[in-house]
């Protein structure tokens, strides 16, 4: 009989939304599928065709959304609902429902396997309250849980310092983002994907760039999702050199602009591995991060770094060195699917 696994914590598969939901998808290979009886947690709100079943798992939906404020019933729900079905291991993505993980400890003997992500409770967008809410969650998680995953080294050495608990690291794949041939020769222009939020310096990189006239950004993001959204729109439209596009979902269509991209310009302060980043390695161009101890050890110090508007002008002015041969190669060796896949399913045998 094969053993059971229930994944909770993300929007659902087919992957519509962001990295969980990537990694999961990636998670299903035959190895996993043949040893595992595979459940997958769903929300209802992201997908109009509810299939029973993908890639061998088997799918279940939950009636409440997957982000923001309702992730905590959600993930609450799905947690007790994977206890009373006696399910043997649960893959934890997120920290939401963390708060029950105590009373399921004391009722339960199924193993809880918990990726913590990124310090969800250090982003711009949570009030107080909710930061408070977050750090307790993480905390919950980190004590309670039978194994907890890092995603990266800074979030490994964050958990050391702040609980004296030992994580496993495993980071994100990101070649599959590489659909094609990559290009020998590149268009003039750099690249930035990401969600509008404060958190991963939009401002900061849009300034830069529209005092730097004579460079281009294309830069990718959920600008009508927001108010800091839609208030970075209008700020930002009237520059020429600077192209504003809506979310692009498409693999094929996304690996046509990030193919052609002489560079590409990563904001993002917070979390752990960010998934951009890491598929964004993959690709034959110069990658200039924000300057924070996440991003410095997934480039593991090979980027080039700014921490504002004018360092970024500076760098954007400035003849240095390619990354992009040194950052292919770590992508190579650490960033692959295949890597990552049997770094999770080692992890999950030995839980």
């Amino acid at each position: 009989m094969k053993k059971q696994l229930t994944i909770i914590g993300t929007v659902g598969v087919p992957a519509c939304y962001g990295g969980f939901e990537t990694l999961v998808e990636n998670l299903l290979t035959a190895n996993l599928i043949e040893e595992y009886d595979v459940e997958i947690v769903c929300s209802t709100k992201a997908y109009e065709n509810q299939l029973t079943s993908y890639k061998g798992a088997k799918l279940t939906y939950v009636p409440l959304n997957a982000n923001g404020v309702s992730s905590i019933a959600y993930d609450i729900f799905s947690l007790f609902r994977a206890i009373i079905k006696r399910r043997e291991k649960v893959l934890l993505l997120g920290v939401s429902g963390a708060i029950v993980l105590p009373i399921i400890r004391l009722f339960s003997n199924t193993k809880i396997i918990c990726n913590i992500d990124g310090l969800e409770w250090r982003r711009e967008k949570w009030g107080g309250p909710a930061k408070a809410f977050l750090k307790l969650s993480e905390r919950i998680a980190v004590y309670w849980s039978h194994r907890v995953i890092a995603d990266n080294d800074a979030i490994a050495k964050h958990i050391l310092d702040s609980y004296n608990k030992v994580s496993s690291v495993i980071a994100y794949g990101g070649d599959h983002a590489v659909t094609g041939r990559l290009a020998e020769t590149k268009e003039n222009y750099f690249l930035t994907l990401c969600r509008i939020e404060p958190e991963n310096n939009v401002q900061m990189i849009l300034e830069a760039f529209a005092k730097k006239k004579d460079q281009r950004l294309m830069f990718i993001g959920n600008w009508d999702n927001s108010e800091f959204g839609r208030k970075m729109k209008e700020t930002y439209k009237g520059y020429r050199n600077i192209d504003l596009i809506n979310p692009i979902y498409d693999l094929d269509e996304l690996f046509e602009i990030r193919n052609k991209a002489k560079g590409y310009v990563h904001g993002h302060s917070a979390g752990g591995t960010n998934p951009s980043l890491v598929e964004m390695m993959f690709f034959n161009l110069d990658i200039m991060c924000f300057d924070c101890n996440y991003n410095r050890a997934s480039t593991a110090n090979e980027a080039v770094y700014f921490n504002d508007s004018q360092s970024l002008i500076d760098l954007l002015e400035c003849n240095f060195d390619s990354t992009s041969p040194k950052l292919i190669k770590i992508a190579n060796e650490k960033y692959r699917w295949s890597i990552i896949q049997s770094q999770y399913n080692e992890l999950i045998n030995n839980s």
